[in-house]
Order: structure tokens, then C-alpha cells, then sequence
């Protein structure tokens, strides 16, 4: 078989015609569309990449701005937790104190009612022990009781100490009207005179006397002139003992000093 090599030669030509047709108006505009395309996606990456970054960094400010939201919310929690736990105590404080307060002031009220009515019932007792035993002293005055007190208040007479002697000396002599001398009970003559001249003996003088009755001294005898007096009589003690008991009544702490004191006359008697 015999080549036409000018047919393969148009043939030739032909294709080389088409391949650079097909290169110049087809292969180039696709490959332009795929530049453009592949360019467009890489604009669209990067356009996204640009944006994931703007969306981690909002992200990251929005945790940055929750993580102190959170703080704050703690700060006030905790402010408004320790202001009202402030609050709370302070409200039991002042509940406790009124508490306190009001249990004080009933306690002294009962305490105060209490020390009322004592008082009251030992006032009535000493009242009543004190009257009885005035009226029984009274009512027991004997002669040999008499005579008894007359000699106590000699005794007492020449037992004065030099400051009431010279006193009494004195109010004695200076005296316009007879010195008194007051017993519970009317004495007879013979204690009278032993009196008058214990009196006598006592001021060197011959001092006058008048002798009168007053119940009141219960069992005892006084002496006075010009606003001095000399005494003795179991009312004193009596009286003694009624203003201790009275002391004690105030001060429970003044019980041994009372007491001592009351001893201390009684022996002296």
C-alpha cells in the first residue's frame, strides 16, 4: 500500500492547526478558569483563616471577659455573703445583749423584791422580839434585880474615864437645880443613899440629887445635870443590839464587827 504523504502532511497540518486552535481558545481560558478558580479559593481560605483567627481572639477576649465576669460575681457574692453574715451577727448580738439585759434587769427586780421582803420580815421580827423583850425585862423587874442595877451604876460611876469624869463634874457643880437621877422603878432609901454617896465620893462635893421614875430606861438607872449624862440600863443593850441588827439588815458584812461589838458591852456590864 502507497503513502500519500501529502494527505498525512494536510493530516499533520491539520492537527497541529487544532492542537494550537484548541490551545489558544480552549486550553487557555480553562486554565485561566482555573487560576481564577484556584485563586479565588485561595482568597476564600485565606478570607476564612483571617476570620477563624478573628473568631478564636473573640474567643479568647470573650473567655478573658467571662473569666472576670466570673471573678467579679465572685467578689460581690462573697462581699454580699460576709456583709450579711456581718449583719446576722450583729442582730444576734443585739438580740443576746437585749436578752441579757432584760434577764439582768427581771433578776434585780426579783433580787429587789426579794431584799424588800426580807427587810420588811426582819424589820416586823425585830419589831416584835425587841417589844417583848423590853415588856419581859420590865414585867421581871425585882428587888434583887434593883439592887442589883444600883450596884452596876456605881460601878460604872467610878469606872468613868477621866474625860467624861471631868466633864461631868463639871455640869455637876456648875449646876443651878439638883442633878437628876432617873431609874425604872421607884428605888428605897437605902440604894438612894448608896448612890449619893458613891456620887459624892466620886466628884469630892456634896452634890444634891432628885430621884424620879421613868419606865422607859427598862431595868436601869440614869444620871444627868446640865446636858451631860451618865447611864446605864438594859434598854441601852437593847437599843445597841436593835441598831447592830439594823446594820446587819444593810451589810451582811458588818455581822462580826456587830457582833464583837455587842459582846464587848455585855462584858463591860
Amino acid at each position: 500500500m502507497l503513502i500519500d504523504w501529502f494527505t498525512v502532511g494536510a493530516q499533520a497540518l491539520n492537527f497541529v492547526v487544532l492542537v494550537w486552535l484548541m490551545k489558544r481558545f480552549l486550553y487557555r481560558p480553562i486554565l485561566n478558569a482555573i487560576d481564577a478558580r484556584e485563586k479565588l479559593i485561595a482568597g476564600k481560605l485565606a478570607d476564612a483563616s483571617a476570620k477563624q483567627a478573628d473568631a478564636a481572639k473573640d474567643q479568647t477576649e470573650f473567655e478573658k471577659k467571662n473569666a472576670e465576669f466570673d471573678q467579679q460575681r465572685a467578689a460581690l457574692l462573697k462581699k454580699a455573703t460576709d456583709e450579711a453574715n456581718t449583719e446576722r451577727q450583729r442582730l444576734l448580738d443585739e438580740a443576746r445583749k437585749a436578752a441579757d439585759d432584760l434577764s439582768a434587769k427581771r433578776e434585780q427586780a426579783m433580787l429587789n423584791d426579794a431584799q424588800q421582803l426580807s427587810d420588811a420580815i426582819a424589820k416586823r421580827t425585830e419589831a416584835a422580839v425587841f417589844a417583848i423583850t423590853r415588856k419581859t425585862l420590865g414585867d421581871l423587874a425585882t428587888a434583887s434585880l434593883q439592887e442589883r442595877m444600883s450596884e452596876v451604876f456605881i460601878r460604872r460611876l467610878q469606872s468613868m474615864d477621866a474625860q467624861a469624869k471631868a466633864s461631868l463634874d463639871a455640869a455637876l457643880k456648875s449646876a443651878s437645880e439638883p442633878a437628876l437621877v432617873r431609874c425604872a422603878f421607884d428605888l428605897p432609901p437605902e440604894q438612894q443613899a448608896a448612890i449619893q454617896k458613891s456620887i459624892n465620893e466620886t466628884f469630892a462635893a456634896d452634890i444634891p440629887l432628885r430621884f424620879e421614875t421613868k419606865p422607859a430606861l427598862v431595868s436601869g438607872i440614869e444620871l444627868s445635870s446640865n446636858g451631860q449624862k451618865l447611864g446605864w440600863s438594859i434598854a441601852d443593850y437593847l437599843s445597841s443590839m436593835q441598831t447592830s441588827i439594823g446594820a446587819l439588815l444593810k451589810s451582811p458584812a458588818k455581822v462580826e464587827t456587830a457582833v464583837a461589838a455587842a459582846k464587848l458591852e455585855i462584858k463591860s456590864a
